[in-house]
């Protein structure tokens, strides 16, 4: 386990975190050879705020994982979404070694109907409303959401009624290596 800053001083905090994080990868998936994490901001434009960068290169027996989220005013989410990508990666490929395929949901479409703070509402093209937050967008920040804009999602059964997960525009980026 190997962790690298840039542009960024370290602290142990961050540190003991993606130990924390490495260690539940690890536990998923036992065979790790290596994994390094880098953690850092790029160099700043005078006209963008703080955004943080995450990097996961994992060692496997027969892959190699690259796991690139960007993008994040907040390191602990760059750090979850880049962990979770990683093992999405991982879960891949196993299923592609045992000679499994794996299912993906189809993505719903649907408008955003209401904005308010942090949270907001995407009417469904299927009727419902769905329920998200500022965590659950992928590309995009909150601050440019606005009504009626068309995204997609995944549609999620929640305590509290439907809550939309993984909302985009829909545009592609690739951002997994």
């Amino acid at each position: 386990m190997q962790i690298k800053y840039e542009n960024l001083p370290e602290s142990e905090a961050l540190s003991t975190h993606i130990h924390q994080k490495a260690e539940k990868l690890e536990q998923f998936f036992p065979r790790l050879i290596s994994c390094t994490v880098t953690v850092g901001l790029p160099h700043r434009h005078s006209n963008q705020g703080e955004h943080y960068f995450v990097q996961i290169d994992v060692t496997a027996p027969g892959t190699e994982v690259v796991s690139n989220r960007q993008n994040h005013e907040d390191v602990y989410v760059a750090l979850r979404d880049a962990f979770d990508a990683a093992k999405r990666i991982l879960e891949d490929h196993t299923h592609i070694r045992r000679g499994q395929t794996k299912q993906h949901a189809e993505p719903t479409r649907g408008t955003v109907a209401r904005l308010l703070d942090g949270f907001g509402f995407i009417e469904g093209d299927d009727g419902n409303d769905y329920y998200f937050s500022s965590e659950n967008l992928v590309d995009l920040s909150f601050d440019r959401l606005t009504e009626g804009m068309q995204v997609k999602f995944l549609a999620e059964a929640a305590q509290e009624g439907w809550q939309a997960k993984r909302v985009s525009t829909g545009k592609q980026r690739n951002h997994l290596g």
